[in-house]
């Protein structure tokens, strides 16, 4: 690729927006995942015996589910990451790459 594509690639306007929803997108996943996360860490560090108690009377308590939520958001977010990058993100590339003619 010549210096001179870089530098139209960069000034060009869907780049910029492309680098901006990107952008947007990853950092409000991952504040999202930050916060299931460390209110996990919180609650088993402020609350322990709220996570000690039985769900429904039998064995399972009250943190394996709430565990089990924190593993499984990672799962979705990075799920909804992958959906929207295929989706949105790729079909803004697309349009970039037409217009600059890669």
């Amino acid at each position: 690729m010549k210096p001179d594509q870089i530098q139209d690639i960069l000034d060009h306007p869907h780049f910029k927006e492309l680098v901006h929803k990107k952008r947007v997108l990853s950092w409000s996943l991952a504040a999202l995942m930050w916060v299931i996360y460390f209110g996990y860490i919180l609650l088993v560090t402020f609350e322990p015996k709220l996570l000690h108690e039985s769900l429904s009377g039998g064995v399972t308590t009250i943190g394996i589910p709430l565990g089990i939520f924190v593993i499984l958001s990672a799962f979705i977010l990075c799920g909804i990451y992958v959906w929207r990058a295929n989706g949105e993100l790729d079909a803004l590339n697309k349009l970039l790459r037409d217009e600059v003619k890669l």
